[in-house]
């Protein structure tokens, strides 16, 4: 897809490819834009051949992926991230409970000098915003963040799995998780998770 396929309104965030580019200093910005843009174009049309899965569009492709590029710190865990995301999406009450979309709507916090508060409070999770996504189901408006290839292939072709929960693995300190089908093997993960030294 190009960005002229997204939704009317919607700003450029999440199709400006995150790559390596060399500029010439006299670039006017609108051509360094363009080659962002083109390059986005490029790399998520090699994607597009099998089509979406579940009947998603490109632009909620887009969104899912910058959520699972938010998510994941290992290469290797994004498409099992994904699979998470796509399972909530097809199951009641559709709520991706995803914590990286929150912190996009609470925005830029000065006392931590981040855009991306940690931890969330209970409060938090109860804030009005279309991206909150406790709160309001299926995917938020739009995407959160630039997703890189290997994001945007797992929103594509997602592992095969029926997983529904996944906590940052505290005893392990690599960015790894451990991931869950039903609640209890995810209340037994989170117990596990905040035996190490990282949190959970």
């Amino acid at each position: 897809p190009t960005v002229d396929e997204r939704p009317a309104g919607v700003g450029l965030e999440g199709y400006l490819f995150p790559d390596t580019y060399a500029f010439d200093r006299e670039s006017p910005a609108e051509s360094a834009v363009a080659r962002l843009l083109d390059n986005f174009a490029s790399r998520i049309g090699a994607l597009r051949g099998s089509g979406w899965p579940s009947g998603l569009s490109a632009h909620e492709i887009v969104t899912l992926a910058s959520i699972v590029e938010r998510e994941a710190v290992l290469a290797s865990e994004r498409p099992r991230i994904a699979r998470v995301f796509h399972n909530r999406l097809q199951t009641p009450p559709y709520l991706l409970n995803a914590d990286p979309t929150l912190q996009y709507a609470l925005g830029f916090q000065p006392e931590a000098q981040t855009w991306w508060k940690q931890p969330l409070s209970s409060f938090d999770l109860e804030i009005d915003s279309p991206y909150n996504t406790y709160v309001r189901p299926g995917l938020p408006p739009g995407p959160i963040a630039s997703p890189g290839f290997d994001s945007l292939e797992a929103a594509t072709r997602p592992a095969d799995g029926d997983w529904q929960y996944f906590v940052a693995d505290g005893r392990a300190c690599d960015g790894s998780h451990l991931f869950a089908v039903t609640y209890d093997e995810h209340l037994t993960n989170v117990a596990l998770a905040r035996q190490g030294d990282c949190g959970g």
